[in-house]
């Protein structure tokens, strides 16, 4: 396909360029260099090759856009602003300021046509593959069996890294999936301009990274505008490089595009210094003088060439739209029943009477929570066609797999255990806990599915600044984290995760929820299907009994959804409040027959989520711990800091205050004091306390 780059193609990327510069001498700080150089890649990707409607930034048929190097945010505020999206001057002129449109990083949900809040390198690039993986996934439950590039559900996902990206291991994790998984639709543009902050990236990346990921299975290909004989934007060869990225439809590809960060800005270009910081009044004024612009004006803006590539934006989407709206409407005629599937999914909406299929646990069974966790999940995966996911690759040990489903993979990695095809429901993630995390962002955000990764809670660690992000951007994504405390045993301290609740709890937005039985993980899975942020399903390796509520008059399962919950009670007010969750609630009911059996009222509350407890009225939380209770135990294998906004100053926690030991399970819960003796040796402690 011809190019046809016109003169007024360059004067708007001369604009993208001194807005660039402008912005970030405004605010005082930013990344202008990136910004500055990658102005022309930018635009063609915008105005030539990615598919958008800068009317409506949900539109289905879109392609996706991943500004992965988050730092050069600039770079889509201003393809935003050239292309019509709602971004205006103004509001380029408040970049990095408060409330203003334009943050220093691009943020989901704050800004329209912003896909995903990147900013952590390396991350936007995994979370484009699970976007990948995730139309796919789309395709093969509305349809499957369409020509390539001929269905309403195909879109593609573009990237733009640096080589911060790509120094990430979360990115090198990520991309080795991509390429296993064969994922045609991703491309990404990596700006290999070999300058970060501490100047040039020879100290610490000098690999051949084209060679690695043809090795990932990747198409690649090179783009170098560093000539011998100078710098030469090359935009045939640009676009050249794009249309064949397009044609591959096998595998993901990568275009490493050789630039010089901050061309042309004289002295500044091609040095860290340009990189995360504003140009100042010399080379500000130099790189205005090498572009031909007016030195002496700010946010300079050629409305002619801005007018220009607003109007091609448009024209291109009308008949982008078009063609998407009728190719939809033949779909929808044919396809009765998936289109109401489809509307559901994307109201957000749960089908009628889902809960029908949650699975009821028979109490005097033992059961762990995670095995509860994995009958839950098969019971849902008729009814809930959206609900898909898998693990770290352990999904025998974290119960995520969905019996008879077929694995999401080429047919042709199919093994003796997991058979699959492209489309299939089961993801295999391997051991990449990173990536994983950033893959199940990237699901979540494509917003027609619900997916869920698992992995054993100690190693949690390796993907907290994927859900991190989460948390931040609110995603419906549902981690399985088994093998939850000192209940692993033999394995050591190093599998135990005592300090990992409090770690997790401390993010914000994020739901941690640790069941006591089978029934609350139930009904624990039904509380997160119903919310739209994230929630981390903490859960057990050992069996834990499964209580019998309605035989000992015990609190009804379906409170989990309140957080926290009276599960037994005495008679009057009572004396001693003993709170737990988890593996951990057993002891706490021993605690209180054995307290009761002495003549002392004693309640249990149960509490699986702090976070849902926290967020009830506050009737309804003084109604489960009343104020002027102030004897309280806390029993939790694993820090007590959590607890202490419940506790109060008369309370005392059973917790356990260092790493972990090897032995059984249950050795480690006697020698750490989760034994019901010990929560009953403690209430009276804590007892006569109050009472002195």
């Amino acid at each position: 396909m011809n190019l046809k780059w016109n003169e007024l193609d360059q004067r708007a990327v001369t604009t993208a360029r001194i807005l660039a510069a402008d912005a970030v001498e405004k605010a005082g700080s930013g990344h202008p260099g990136t910004a500055i150089s990658l102005a022309p890649a930018a635009y063609l990707l915008f105005q030539r090759h990615m598919r958008f409607d800068p009317s409506d930034p949900n539109w289905l048929g879109r392609d996706r856009f991943v500004m992965s190097a988050g730092h050069s945010s600039l770079t889509q505020y201003i393809s935003l602003y050239l292309s019509g999206c709602g971004l205006e001057l103004e509001d380029l002129e408040a970049f990095r300021t408060f409330k203003s449109p334009t943050p220093g990083h691009p943020e989901y949900g704050h800004t329209d046509f912003v896909e995903i809040t990147t900013g952590p390198l390396g991350s936007g690039v995994a979370s484009a593959v699970g976007m990948a993986m995730a139309q796919r996934r789309l395709r093969g439950m509305f349809d499957a069996d369409a020509e390539p590039g001929t269905s309403p559900f195909d879109h593609r996902i573009y990237v733009i890294a640096g080589d911060g990206c790509l120094q990430e291991g979360i990115s090198s994790e990520a991309c080795s999936l991509a390429g296993t998984q064969n994922l045609g639709n991703l491309i990404l543009i990596w700006d290999d301009n070999r300058i970060s902050i501490e100047d040039d990236t020879s100290i610490a990346f000098n690999e051949d990274v084209l060679a690695r990921y043809e090795a990932y299975g990747w198409h690649t290909q090179r783009v170098d505008w560093r000539q011998p004989d100078g710098y030469h934007e090359d935009m045939e060869a640009l676009h050249a490089a794009l249309e064949a990225a397009k044609a591959e439809t096998e595998r993901p590809s990568i275009i490493a595009l050789s630039t010089i960060i901050g061309w042309p800005t004289p002295e500044k270009q091609d040095t860290g210094g340009i990189h995360g910081s504003k140009l100042g009044d010399v080379a500000l004024r130099g790189l205005k003088e090498a572009l031909g612009a007016n030195p002496d004006k700010m946010f300079d803006v050629d409305e002619e060439a801005v007018k220009h590539s607003r109007e091609n934006a448009q024209k291109r989407a009308h008949e982008a739209r078009s063609q998407w709206d009728e190719a939809m409407q033949s779909w929808r005629n044919g396809n009765a029943e998936a289109a109401k599937l489809l509307d559901r999914l994307q109201a957000k909406e749960l089908p009628a009477n889902w809960e029908q299929a949650l699975p009821v646990f028979e109490p005097g069974k033992a059961v762990a929570t995670r095995a509860a966790s994995g009958t839950v999940l098969n019971a849902l995966a008729p009814v809930l066609p959206e609900l898909w996911g898998g693990s770290a690759d352990l999904a025998g040990s974290n119960n995520t797999f969905m019996k008879g489903e077929p694995s999401f993979l080429p047919k042709e990695r199919s093994s003796q255990m997991f058979s699959g095809h492209q489309y299939g429901r089961n993801l295999h993630f391997g051991v990449r806990e990173h990536a994983m995390g950033a893959a199940l962002n990237g699901i979540a955000l494509e917003g027609m599915t619900r997916p869920y990764g698992g992995t054993f809670f100690v190693f949690s660690d390796y993907m907290r600044g994927a859900v991190r992000l989460a948390a931040l951007m609110n995603l419906p994504v549902t981690y399985v984290w088994t093998h939850d405390s000192v209940g692993v045993g033999e394995d050591g301290p190093t599998h135990q995760p005592v300090e990992h609740l409090a770690a997790y709890r401390a993010i914000p937005n994020l739901a941690i929820v640790r069941p006591a039985d089978a029934n609350e993980t139930a009904q624990a899975w039904a509380a997160t299907l119903r919310q739209r942020g994230p929630v981390g399903l903490i859960l057990t390796r050992q069996n834990l009994p499964t209580l019998d509520r309605e035989g000992d008059g015990l609190g009804s399962a379906e409170l989990v959804a309140r957080g926290g919950y009276v599960l037994a009670d005495c008679e009057g007010d009572p004396q001693i409040i003993l709170m737990a969750s988890g593996s951990e609630v057993q002891y706490a009911l021993q605690a209180r027959e054995a307290l009761a059996a002495e003549g002392v009222g004693a309640r249990v509350v149960s509490m699986p989520c702090m976070e849902w407890f926290d967020a009830q009225d506050e009737a309804y939380r003084e109604s489960v711990l009343p104020s002027a209770v102030k004897a309280r135990v806390s029993v939790e294998a694993g820090l007590s800091m959590p607890w202490m906004k419940y506790l109060g100053s008369d309370g005392r926690a059973i917790s356990i205050e260092s790493f972990g030991e090897v032995g059984s399970a249950d050795e480690l819960f006697e020698y750490f004091g989760f034994t019901g003796d010990n929560v009953l040796k403690v209430a009276k402690e804590v007892l006569e306390r109050c009472a002195n």
